[in-house]
């Protein structure tokens, strides 16, 4: 496919109105698997450089899909095809909820970058769940992403998470507790230590699936740090970083409002990444997300101490090679540098 031609035509839609309609029609071709196998066989990397164990499944490629790109799990197999190792759903709400007014999503192809104000705009928990049940386990480790609702108070943010977790306990290979999101009122308020340590502790109780901590670039390192700790030592099994940033400044004429993501973010999220490997990476997985849109940036921060990495915007503006280009790239640079697997060189940039 010829990708720099669809995208024209894509680009002269409003950016949600040509999202909803990549949703549609790799939602049907989830239905057509002869199609979807000639996709994988030319698209997934399965290099035994590459496989990883983590979370007790096997990741047969590094490179995933961030949550946000597909909210309701519609796009599973389709996914699936374009070459990811593992994919991330949501992010999740228990009730379903229509998300922030329109626009709420524009594009800046000048700088690869993409701002949106969704506010969790999904078709709940239940209806997630009971699609997800349809289609788990997939061939590759699926996430799920979860939030609480816009109308749920602060007081009662933990049984928000708590519902979730049951809804999607043994559909999943691990979950992710997504308090870092700009576009719910006050769910930044909730990255404090108090509420972690006491969300960790609930959930924990409730399931044994693996539990990890998305978290927001624009608080400072030494307060990411003392959450992450937290949440590690309440029963946290990985700590996912970042997601979008509310800094405007990085683009002229944005809106004041939404989260940031793509080219505009890489610096950002890379130094922030950064400066919390440097304590957390031998205590825990780390995902790096963020502005990756390489094999050059991806290798970056497996050196970095990342175990596994996340596209999404990118894949909006480099097409559906993307995940493909970085795995083979990846595997170029490791035998570049005279490593025989991904594991020898998390870290070794640090």
């Amino acid at each position: 496919m010829n990708y720099e031609f669809i995208k024209k035509f894509l680009f002269k839609l409003d950016p949600e109105n040509a999202h909803n309609l990549i949703e549609k029609l790799m939602s049907l071709t989830n239905s057509y698997p002869a199609v979807l196998n000639s996709f994988i066989e030319e698209n997934f990397i399965a290099d035994s450089m590459l496989r990883q164990n983590i979370f007790g499944s096997t990741f047969y490629n590094p490179v995933g899909l961030a949550a946000g790109y597909d909210k309701n799990a519609k796009m599973n197999r389709s996914l699936l095809a374009l070459g990811f190792g593992y994919l991330e759903f949501g992010t999740i709400t228990p009730l379903p909820q229509s998300g922030n007014d329109k626009p709420r999503l524009f594009r800046y192809p000048e700088y690869e970058s993409i701002q949106n104000s969704f506010g969790f705009n999904n078709e709940g928990g239940a209806e997630v769940a009971k699609r997800v049940k349809e289609f788990y386990p997939l061939s590759i480790p699926i996430g799920i992403n979860i939030g609480k609702n816009k109308i749920t108070s602060q007081e009662n943010a933990i049984n928000d998470y708590e519902k979730l977790v049951e809804m999607f306990n043994n559909i999943n290979n691990y979950l992710v507790i997504n308090v870092s999101s700009p576009n719910t009122p006050n769910l930044r308020d909730l990255q404090n230590e108090e509420f972690i340590k006491e969300l960790f502790i609930k959930l924990t109780s409730i399931t044994k699936n693996p539990i990890l901590l998305k978290i927001a670039p624009d608080m400072s390192v030494d307060n990411a740090l003392s959450l992450c700790n937290v949440a590690i030592n309440h029963g946290a099994k990985g700590i996912i970083a970042t997601n979008t940033t509310i800094d405007y400044s990085l683009i002229p004429n944005a809106k004041n409002f939404g989260g940031l993501s793509g080219k505009v973010l890489q610096q950002k999220s890379r130094e922030f990444f950064k400066e919390l490997s440097k304590e957390l990476f031998s205590k825990t997985t780390l995902i790096s997300v963020g502005g990756i849109d390489s094999a050059e940036e991806a290798y970056t921060r497996v050196l970095l101490g990342a175990t596994l990495i996340q596209v999404y915007s990118a894949l909006i503006f480099k097409g559906p090679s993307l995940v493909k280009d970085i795995n083979l790239g990846i595997i170029e640079k490791l035998k570049r540098d005279g490593f025989n697997h991904i594991s020898e060189a998390v870290g070794k940039g640090l």
